[in-house]
């Protein structure tokens, strides 16, 4: 394994961390509400960093999403990679591919995806009914990507007729609705029987590249809050010294640390494999299940060391415990993604 960024890659990461550290300040997320920005959106498609992710991989988007965790910037951004640009480039027709990833290059068109399958929706022909509760980034959305309960993958417009979005609110601002479908007409991604491996799945690729993409969200979620509560107890004093030098202070930063580098390192192997045509189921649920456990304890630790200003729903670091928590939500919890990867390991076995 290599995690050494290529050339493309890390030209592609110093600028998206100009662009999110130029445009997503504290005051234009909060300025911003639930909704995204449609400024910043307008800088990350005019530079090319959503269409450059058919060529720097899902590595070289993990790395991306790092940078838009880091500032916790208010864009459908992982959405639209990992539910648009990857499985339709990856399993898309010619046709779609030429169609598609223009659009999505481009912004004009934004995906998500009601994911993970929870049989929730049914096809009959190439028409989809049923309803996911809450999917994120669907206010914003042109497309939606859509697996049946037999795990094919299907593609729906939004303005589509027998479409309909309800507006709910979730714990982070990711526009997020319920999404209902009543005979909606929908286009398939990916032949109905790819053979090979479970791996060759188009719904469980896109699965596994998708909770890697979030879990590289989540590890730039971390760095932030991390970075933030340093700072923070570096220039704050209490009795005449630093709050850094407080020895509590030092093991509760030392365990966020390395709970950001699991996060990290876990996303990365995922992200790299999957790149590499290996199997990665299990890799990407290990890098979920570091995503939302520890996840949810780094944001919980960079509250706290910010003290009473932890506590200042106002604060910076605020967002970053809502985007941290809702990941871990997202992903899903602990005991779930172990029951899940339990069971692909005796698979597996």
């Amino acid at each position: 394994m290599d995690f050494h960024p290529t050339e493309e890659q890390a030209a592609a990461v110093g600028l998206a961390a100009r662009i999110f550290g130029d445009l997503a300040t504290h005051e234009r997320l909060a300025a911003a509400g639930t909704g995204s920005d449609a400024e910043l959106w307008k800088a990350l498609t005019a530079s090319g960093l959503i269409a450059a992710v058919e060529d720097i991989g899902l590595l070289g988007l993990v790395l991306l999403l790092e940078e838009q965790g880091r500032t916790t910037a208010q864009v459908p951004y992982a959405a639209t990679c990992a539910y648009g640009v990857l499985p339709v480039a990856a399993h898309g027709s010619a046709e779609q591919r030429a169609r598609l990833l223009p659009a999505l290059g481009s912004g004009e068109a934004v995906a998500t995806g009601a994911f993970p399958d929870r049989g929730r929706f049914r096809a009959a022909g190439n028409r989809l009914t049923g309803t996911a509760p809450a999917v994120p980034w669907l206010r914003e959305a042109t497309h939606v990507l859509v697996p049946d309960a037999d795990r094919a993958l299907w593609l729906v417009r939004v303005d589509a007729p027998g479409v309909r979005t309800s507006p709910v609110e979730t714990t982070a601002p990711w526009s997020a609705a319920r999404l209902t479908l009543t005979g909606a007409e929908a286009e398939r991604i990916g032949a109905a029987d790819p053979g090979g491996s479970a791996d060759a799945s188009p719904y469980e690729h896109t699965l596994a590249a998708a909770r890697t993409a979030f879990a590289g969200l989540q590890a730039g979620v971390c760095a932030g809050s991390l970075a933030r509560a340093v700072e923070y107890t570096s220039t704050r004093e209490q009795f005449g010294r630093p709050l850094s030098t407080n020895q509590g202070v030092m093991l509760r930063a030392a365990d966020a640390y390395m709970d950001t580098e699991a996060i990290r390192v876990t996303a990365y192997e995922a992200a790299w494999r999957i790149d590499q045509g290996l199997p990665a189921r299990d890799h990407a649920l290990t890098a979920a299940w570091w995503a939302s456990e520890a996840g949810k304890r780094v944001v919980h630790a960079g509250q706290h060391l910010h003290g009473g200003m932890g506590a200042d729903l106002d604060h910076p670091v605020h967002r970053h415990f809502l985007w941290g928590r809702q990941l871990d939500a997202y992903l899903g919890c602990g005991s779930e993604l172990l029951a899940e990867l339990g069971a692909v390991l005796a698979q597996e076995g």
